[in-house]
């Protein structure tokens, strides 16, 4: 007999609890818009810091490294006198030992994230097909297999690649709910109804005709706008172009209609969403333009340089947080005094 779902989990050598981690807390290094909130550092230790804290949010969407095996790169363009200028340095290095050091990596993550979630929240990991299969049975795991709402297929088009195979044109966005019983965060989003339903029907909402067992004998159009065709879980999304005016130079960036739809349809204003793996700041763009309060996590200080400057142009000049040990801290203080 098989076992159940919830009762599957990866395993790999060496898998384990996860190893202690040093205390750390948050400190202020800039104030800003209280609705956008940046913090400098490892997403672990930042994640430990908002559990202990009891922070909650309504989204959190996850966009982390896609176990590519190389170094991504920042290319920032500035003008000079002698034309454009290109600056590069390391965005992240998505370099790993071993699939089982990435997904107990990622592992670690998602345990945390679930804590912070509100009741009726709900999780967004961002992946491509090279680990999804393995993403969806952690987080099967983590939440438990009643808690998985839908695997969203982002498509879009991009240069072909030379390749003896399929040309892989889509990414996979597996959503989970915190807690399977409350009613989550869920706004419908529709599309344009397709031009023959529109020729057949016009823009009026349908009604189906049934008779008394229920079966549907046809269908009849009523006064009523339609809204159009529920949105599906397949989304077709242009990517960022190079000559986009969103485009900041950082690789994998993701275009804001992506999370304009996520944001739309997974909370209410006012909501506080968060973005472990910040990057350009696509996420906190999108919530400064929704009316949302948004919590990004980056390493890389140009990356939270380059957020910042994305959130200020849209007047909502972010805070800026660090993590600070709180041994080390404390040692300090001993060694002043």
């Amino acid at each position: 007999m098989p076992a159940p779902i919830s009762s599957l989990r990866l395993l790999w050598p060496g898998r384990g609890a996860p190893a202690p981690a040093p205390a750390v807390e948050l400190e202020t290094v800039r104030d800003g818009d209280p609705a956008a909130r940046f913090i400098v550092g490892d997403n672990l230790g930042a994640l430990r810091a908002l559990v202990a804290a009891g922070t909650k949010v309504a989204l959190a969407y996850l966009d982390p490294p896609f176990f590519t095996g190389r170094e991504h790169t920042l290319i920032e363009r500035s003008t000079t006198l002698r034309g454009v200028a290109r600056r590069r340095s390391v965005a992240f290095d998505d370099r790993w030992e071993s699939l089982d050091a990435y997904l107990a990596a990622l592992m670690e993550r998602v345990r945390l994230v679930r804590e912070l979630l509100l009741p009726e929240g709900c999780l967004v990991l961002h992946v491509d097909p090279r680990t999804s299969h393995y993403s969806k049975v952690l987080c099967d795991e983590i939440f438990g297999a009643d808690c998985f709402a839908s695997e969203i297929v982002w498509r879009y088009r991009r240069w072909p690649s030379k390749t003896r195979n399929f040309q892989r044109m889509h990414d996979v966005l597996l959503r989970y709910v915190r807690d399977p019983e409350a009613q989550p965060r869920f706004h419908q989003l529709y599309e344009p109804l397709a031009a023959s339903t529109r020729a057949t029907w016009g823009d009026r909402k349908q009604r189906a005709i049934v008779d008394a067992s229920g079966r549907r004998l046809r269908s009849s159009s009523t006064r009523e706008p339609t809204p159009g065709t529920p949105l599906g879980d397949v989304w077709e999304i242009g990517i960022v172009a190079p000559v986009a005016k969103e485009r900041t130079g950082y690789p994998t960036q993701k275009p804001e209609a992506l999370l304009v739809r996520l944001i739309e349809a997974c909370t209410e204003p006012g909501d506080l969403v968060l973005d472990p793996y910040l990057g350009s700041g696509t996420t906190a763009a999108a919530c400064a333009r929704l009316g949302r309060r948004s919590l990004g996590i980056d390493l890389n200080r140009r990356a939270v340089t380059i957020a910042t400057r994305r959130l200020t142009a849209l007047g909502k000049a972010p805070s800026v947080e660090r993590l600070v040990d709180v041994d080390r801290a404390d040692d300090t203080a001993a060694n002043a005094g």
